[in-house]
């Protein structure tokens, strides 16, 4: 029912028999304080024991204060953003006991009719006796429960809802707040952003471009929310309900809240029957790990605002349940975003900033296993969440992130000056040397699936200058490894696939449009162990190693730490089956001899030739969950990325 009727009718006298409403909206004498500090929730339902006073400075009696209804003036309106449940009944009200600590501020009465409510309700209180040695914390990073409403003598004979009385820090929640349409300038306002602030995330400087200040602002929240659930896990407890709904800004102290933890778990099983230490510490990880994953939603969708449409997200959870690596997010996600994006890509631009550091991150909170998953503390020490004054000493892991991010970055460019071409081959060749799966056992793992083509350090051949017949444009080429079927040793299916497009001679620079078609290459091959020099006298083959004298110079040197070359790296040697491949050529539009022939041509010149002849594929030297880099027989590098274009739904 409507909440203004609520409060009306909650003045008026109940019928015999019936409990005493949950609000009264008239006025009455002020009286002494009702507060105590041990009381019963119910007839059947005791209330956690008071907490003793603590040394701290932070300390102080216990927390859970026992209220009566009439110590409060009820509004007739709820804001938005108070998020309840079917089995909740939401009010705001005004504290007016003048003897009270809270008198005059406004609170949120919450009524919680159904045994699954009050038990959430009960666990908050809980919760509330247990952190309440450090207080400042709890007030800082949570929403504070004050306490509970005494019920009347009427609703203690029956089965009387436990009404919480808890904090109100504003109309709107995490979820609200970004679903304003000037969500940026009015968050700021409500923190009050200035230097002193932004001084908390490593910057020193207030304004600037929406890129800038959104990132500067998702620190700030994400960083606040991070240290909140931090607190939670240090005190051995898991929140589990972590969502944008549950998240409040608070306009006093500028802080995150993380709602009233009335689903917060406690780490330590109590079951007297299953207290074995590794039972409890598995326990704790996973719910870490749950936790975890919760706060890689949220900074999914504060930096893709996209995500807050439903049926983008369920897109988004969706890959996810599949299995898909997270690591792959962004090259699934991108033609998706790219499509009528309401925050034109802004959030892209964050995630790729600092050599991609944000899809690192968020890789890292939605890591598939929940061992792989970051903690709230590592987190924290992350280079997407420090601002550009504090100096980060990234990992191995991070450098080699941006090692392919950017090279991932400079390939989408597809305007490859001399420049381009040089810094591209450096990164791949610092990538070859920090592969972080160089045994046959991880090539194995990881080969099998599809991988697109990004970039070749070889010889690049278009249509501009050549002006050809036909004019064929290559529109994708994909290389699929399969484990070959009834195979007992390591032996893969491969599977070259180059899709193009016959375009009309006349206004082909124009017009794109023309007849589809597809080259297939299949053939097997053997993964065996393999060595690549990087000096050419260290090796008898020219086309296994790699000349490049600049990995100790420049930043990525220095990052990775590297002290010395390395003479030789191992690899994964591609040993071909030549005698058993199967090349085949279909189009949309028929074909005759000669001009298939010069279809299949124009094809094979403007590919690299070990798309085509899989045979002169040498060795793989790089390879992770994202990226993969195979070297030919000619010492070109190829550079593939994970597709998972067959898993979208």
């Amino acid at each position: 029912m409507a909440l203004a009727a609520a409060a009306i009718a909650a003045s008026r006298p109940s019928p015999a028999g019936l409990p005493r409403p949950l609000c009264r909206a008239s006025a009455h004498p002020c009286r002494r304080p009702r507060f105590r500090l041990e009381a019963s929730l119910s007839a059947s339902t005791p209330a956690p024991a008071p907490a003793t006073a603590d040394d701290g400075a932070a300390a102080g009696p216990c927390p859970v204060v026992r209220f009566d209804m009439a110590d409060f003036t009820v509004a007739d309106r709820v804001s938005v953003g108070l998020h309840g449940r079917s089995d909740e009944m939401i009010f705001e009200a005004t504290v007016r006991d003048p003897s009270s600590e809270l008198y005059g501020s406004t609170v949120v009465l919450r009524q919680l009719t159904s045994s699954q409510a009050k038990r959430r309700g009960r666990r908050a209180l809980e919760v509330l006796k247990k952190l309440a040695r450090r207080q400042m914390m709890y007030h800082s990073y949570a929403m504070q429960v004050h306490g509970y409403v005494t019920p009347s003598k009427a609703m203690e004979e029956g089965d009387s809802p436990l009404v919480l009385v808890h904090g109100y820090h504003g109309s709107y929640s995490l979820r609200h707040w970004l679903q304003l349409s000037d969500w940026l300038p009015t968050l700021e306002a409500t923190l009050a952003l200035d230097e002193e602030q932004v001084r908390r995330v490593g910057d020193d400087s207030v304004g600037g471009p929406a890129v800038t200040r959104q990132l500067r602002l998702i620190r700030i929240l994400m960083r606040d929310l991070l240290i909140g659930v931090n607190y939670l896990h240090s005190h051995g407890m898991a929140h589990t309900e972590l969502r944008l709904e549950n998240v409040h800004v608070s306009p006093v102290d500028k802080h995150v809240k993380v709602g009233i933890l009335g689903n917060a778990v406690d780490f330590h099983d109590n079951d007297p029957s299953n207290s074995a230490v590794a039972s409890n510490n598995e326990r704790r990880k996973m719910m870490i790990a749950f936790d975890m994953r919760c706060v890689g939603f949220i900074m999914a969708k504060m930096v893709l605002r996209e995500l807050m449409d439903s049926s983008t997200f369920q897109k988004f959870k969706s890959f996810l349940n599949k299995g898909n690596d997270p690591s792959c997010l962004r090259e699934f996600l991108v033609p998706i975003l790219s499509q009528n994006s309401p925050s034109g890509n802004i959030g892209l631009q964050m995630l790729d900033r600092h050599w991609g550091a944000g899809w690192n991150l968020l890789a890292l909170l939605l890591a598939t296993k929940s061992d792989k998953r970051i903690s709230c503390v590592d987190a924290l020490r992350h280079p997407f969440l420090c601002g550009p004054k504090w100096r980060i000493s990234p990992t191995v892991n991070v450098v080699r992130w941006g090692l392919g991010s950017t090279a991932v970055r400079l390939a989408e460019d597809y305007i490859y000056g001399h420049h381009q071409r040089r810094r591209l081959a450096y990164f791949i060749e610092l990538m070859e040397v920090l592969n972080p799966n160089s045994s046959t056992e991880n090539w194995l793992r990881l080969l099998p699936g599809r991988w697109c083509l990004l970039y070749c350090t070889g010889r690049h051949i278009g249509l501009t200058l050549r002006q050809p017949t036909p004019r064929v444009l290559i529109n994708d080429a994909f290389l699929t490894f399969a484990e070959a079927p009834e195979s007992v040793d390591p032996i893969l299916s491969l599977t070259s696939d180059i899709g193009f497009k016959i375009m009309p001679e006349s206004d082909w620079p124009h017009d794109k449009s023309g007849t589809e078609g597809n080259l297939s290459v299949t053939t097997s091959a053997r993964i065996t162990p393999g060595r690549i020099y990087t000096n050419a006298e260290d090796g008898k083959e020219s086309s296994s190693r790699i000349t490049s004298s600049r990995y100790l110079g420049g930043k990525w040197g220095k990052a990775a730490k590297m002290k010395e070359l390395p003479a030789s790296l191992p690899t994964a040697s591609v040993n071909v089956d030549e005698d058993d491949v199967d090349v085949s050529m279909s189009c949309g539009s028929t074909l005759n001899v000669k001009s298939a022939r010069n279809v299949l041509q124009e094809v094979r010149t403007q590919t690299p030739p070990e798309m085509f002849d899989l045979s002169k594929i040498v060795c793989g030297t790089y390879i992770d969950s994202r990226l993969m880099v195979l070297r030919g027989v000619n010492g070109s590098a190829l550079l593939f990325v994970r597709s998972n274009r067959t898993s979208d739904p």
